[in-house]
């Protein structure tokens, strides 16, 4: 560990002192050092064993720290690389370096959305703030706090930028044993002595910003998240609170949390329960919901829902009570509960959903709804943000037809990010034991290829033998079952 840890911190073969090139081969040596490397476990007797491990992790930390002011030197090479070579091409000014971003995030293994905040992040240190980059390269900072200066110090010219690091030097230890919060403080005081009128600006620029967002999370339950100004979210949470209060002093056994939640879902959507007149899509097998197997369900947007939440889902009752009881909210179960709910099952043995075809220049709505129950997030590798375009892979201008094999849904920059000159994609299929997936690759200007496939649909991993039963006994089973769902009261529906 301790070899590892002179090489990169002196630049000896090494580019983190921005002498040497980087080579393939020293990298891999490097990681094959660190992969093999196994620490012996002290006796319990020797006190130095524990501390030797301690000081290795300290080394790794440092190492970490190093690489990614490694990252950012390379990320503006190749950014002014990028727009040199495109400057000799004749490319307009203002249409240099599109692209570059999205390439260094995908190299990053991120979604091409963050490549812009990575590679302004790479500029800021390399150009503007060399203390910051300095404590990075020694390890006095990491990756993340060195990005919480850069983001305080966002608003301030590049001169004012570069006063504040030098006032602040965190190459100095200036910094040593400061948490998040202490440096946050430490550049926002900085930068408001530097230039208060730009801060000020920033502020009231920041209300632009406001919006409401949904993922998932553990257990089917999301995290709903407002981002308001001040005032306006912490008036919500004060009325939130106050009919809480009222609630539980008048007998309501509900928490506090609970009365809050289900008042926000109540007074947003008009309903007690919250839901009235929306379409749910469930991606399941026929067996979850004739034959009470355990194999789980897919909602898109969210993910995967056990089986009997998606039973209990598809008979109106989630989150319900029996009727006549007090559900979850303290509200009777006995209320109109609207739900249109598309059931698009797998195909026996492979999983495959079914397929479609269209001539139309656009994607139909059912097409459109078949490729966002199939591909769930973005399909661009790394990125999971939510599907905002239907895309053709290959451009319709070309000759691409308007088919689920040439469809993806994309997120807003990714779709941009494809269409820039020098990236190209192409659709495909990928043969697995259970059937087959959609496959997109994609292939950025510098010839680096990047594949995603469609996340398999519940039940594949099952065997032939077990999840394509095709007598006609077991199709005879099936409509019985079906037939008995169409007529069946939604509590026995539950209980199956």
């Amino acid at each position: 560990m301790a070899g590892i840890r002179e090489t990169q911190l002196t630049g000896t073969g090494a580019p983190v002192g921005g002498a040497a090139p980087m080579s393939g081969a020293w990298v891999r040596d490097v990681i094959d050092a660190l992969t093999s490397f196994r620490p012996a476990l002290p006796n319990g007797t020797a006190p130095d064993g524990r501390a030797e491990l301690i000081d290795q992790l300290r080394a790794l930390e440092d190492l970490k720290s190093a690489a990614a002011a490694a990252q950012a030197r390379i990320a503006v090479a190749f950014d002014a690389a990028q727009r040199s070579a495109e400057t000799n091409l004749g490319v307009p000014a203002d249409e240099r370096g599109r692209g570059v971003a999205a390439q260094i995030a995908l190299a990053r293994r991120e979604s091409p959305a963050k490549g812009p905040r990575l590679l302004g992040l790479a500029k800021a240190l390399v150009t503007e703030m060399p203390h910051t980059l300095a404590a990075l390269d020694s390890g006095q900072l990491n990756e993340w706090r060195a990005t919480l200066l850069v983001k305080e110090t966002a608003c301030l010219s590049a001169e004012d930028r570069f006063a504040v690091d030098e006032e602040l030097a965190a190459d100095t230890g200036a910094f040593d044993g400061a948490g998040d919060k202490a440096i946050i403080s430490a550049a926002r005081a900085a930068a408001y002595r530097r230039d208060p009128r730009s801060v000020t600006q920033r502020a009231s620029r920041a209300a632009e910003e406001r919006r409401v967002s949904l993922r998932p999370a553990p257990d089917t339950m999301t995290y709903l998240t407002a981002l308001l100004p001040v005032g306006q979210g912490v008036a919500v949470h004060a009325a939130l609170t106050r009919h809480a209060d009222s609630l539980r002093s008048g007998g309501d056994t509900r928490s506090r949390g609970q009365i809050m939640a289900d008042a926000l879902v109540e007074r947003t959507t008009g309903t007690p329960g919250g839901i009235s007149g929306v379409e749910v899509q469930l991606v399941m097998t026929d067996r979850t919901l004739f034959q009470s197997d355990a194999e789980p369900a897919r909602l898109p947007g969210y993910g995967i829902v056990p089986a009997a939440w998606a039973r209990a889902m598809l008979a109106g009752n989630e989150g319900q009570a029996e009727p006549g009881q007090a559900g979850p909210g303290g509200q009777s179960a006995d209320r109109a509960f609207k739900v249109w709910l598309r059931r698009l099952y797998t195909a026996p043995g492979t999983g495959d959903l079914v397929a479609a075809d269209s001539r139309a220049r656009l994607f139909p709505p059912g097409m459109r709804r078949f490729i966002q129950a199939r591909d769930e997030t973005c399909r661009t590798p790394y990125c999971d943000a939510p599907i905002r375009h239907f895309d053709h892979i290959i451009p319709w201008h070309d000759g691409g037809p308007t088919s689920l094999a040439n469809g993806a849904g994309l997120c807003e920059a990714c779709n941009l990010a494809k269409e820039l000159p020098g990236w190209t994609a192409q659709t495909g299929a990928a043969t697995t034991q259970h059937g087959t997936r959609h496959v997109l690759d994609i292939r950025t200007p510098t010839g680096h290829h990047y594949r995603s496939t469609a996340p398999p649909p519940p039940g594949t991993g099952l065997s032939m033998s077990t999840a394509a039963p095709d007598s006609r006994g077991h199709r005879r089973k099936l409509r019985h079952h079906a037939k008995a769902l169409k007529y069946a009261q939604p509590a026995k529906l539950r209980a199956a």
